[in-house]
């Protein structure tokens, strides 16, 4: 018998196993796409939208505030009012440390259809006709958010709007500059002399006019600093100024958090200890998708206009806004409904000596 030739097997070139090893790696990566899409798909649901203001029953604040609510037609709204296709709604607000009124208020719109977006600031001392739950009143808006919390102030503002605030969004000042933070910071172009003390909040804001590279405490000073000390040179720094400044340092932050998205799970942790809304977290991944065509440099910011001078029934410095003017900048940038609101539809208190 003849002697049997074994042959030996040629080994796989390096290339080729290199190959091979790229191969299961894409293929593992592509079951895991698959399969995350598949439960962002499954776990994603359409936020809920609010009703009409003027047919809104209250919830939170007592009768007395609430104007009357005309009579509503078949169709739910008052007005016969359609909701643009996808578009919402959020109130946008932080308190203040010391008093517990709202320190920033804010509505912000997205319509998810057009990518149209909008951020429009209401000042703080915005004029408002309050009562408490004692029977007592208060002319501030502000001060809805230290009685009645995020749901009073959400009522509130859709009644001096006209229009349907559909979530609502508040962070603490831990949570802003833990925020701030995570991102590394901000380069902020500061845009005025800041001189500012208060021992009881521990509050010390001290910056020079100019590009300024702010951390969390910083961007959080910048943002709640109102005028200098009393005996030091005033600044003209209104209060439109002011949330034009926190219109800004927002802005700078989302980009930032949008484009550090390997950061989710530190984000994540920020906003489950320092952030209370009414948003779940499937609603909240419902904006995922569309806010990812969505260019933050299309975001139109506008603040409501007014008069910060005004005195009624012994306040001081309430801000009365101007109603007409008001109404062009809702209409541009928050109004949810395919039609525009309208003079009869905002609640809008003016002075009446």
């Amino acid at each position: 018998m003849g002697k049997r030739v074994l042959k030996r097997q040629r080994r796989p070139s390096v290339l080729a196993r290199l190959g091979r090893i790229i191969y299961r790696i894409l293929v593992f990566l592509s079951t895991v796409i698959v399969v995350l899409f598949c439960v962002y798909q499954f776990l994603k649901q359409r936020p809920s939208i609010a009703a009409d203001p003027s047919v809104l029953p209250t919830t939170v604040l007592p009768e007395a505030s609430q104007p009357a609510a005309p009579e509503a037609t078949p169709n739910g709204g008052s007005q016969g009012l359609t909701r643009k296709k996808d578009t919402w709604t959020v109130l946008l607000a932080a308190s203040d440390q010391a008093s517990g009124n709202a320190d920033t208020i804010m509505v912000a719109m997205y319509d998810t259809v057009e990518q149209k977006a909008g951020l429009v600031s209401i000042p703080r001392d915005t004029l408002y006709l309050g009562t408490r739950k004692d029977g007592g009143h208060y002319y501030k808006i502000n001060s809805t958010y230290s009685y009645y919390g995020a749901e009073g102030l959400r009522e509130a503002v859709s009644q001096t709007l006209g229009i349907p605030i559909d979530h609502y969004v508040t962070v603490d000042l831990k949570g802003f500059q833990k925020i701030v933070d995570a991102v590394g910071g901000v380069d902020f172009n500061v845009p005025v002399r800041m001189n500012y003390d208060d021992p009881v909040q521990d509050l010390h804001i001290h910056f020079s006019p100019g590009m300024t590279h702010l951390d969390g405490k910083k961007a959080m000073q910048v943002c709640r600093f109102r005028h200098n000390n009393a005996n030091d040179e005033q600044v003209a720094y209104t209060d439109v100024e002011r949330t034009q400044t926190q219109q800004q340092v927002l802005s700078l932050i989302a980009k930032k958090v949008l484009s550090n998205p390997q950061k989710v799970g530190e984000y994540v942790e920020i906003f489950s200890k320092h952030i209370d809304t009414d948003l779940s977290l499937s609603e909240m991944l419902w904006f995922v998708e569309p806010a990812l065509g969505f260019d933050l440099d299309d975001l139109s910011t506008a603040t409501l206009p007014g008069d910060g001078s005004v005195t009624y029934k012994g306040w001081t410095y309430c801000y009365e806004l101007d109603r007409e003017k008001c109404l062009d900048i809702i209409n541009e940038m928050i109004d949810p409904y395919t039609v525009p609101v309208t003079l009869d539809m905002v609640d809008m208190p003016q002075k009446r000596g």
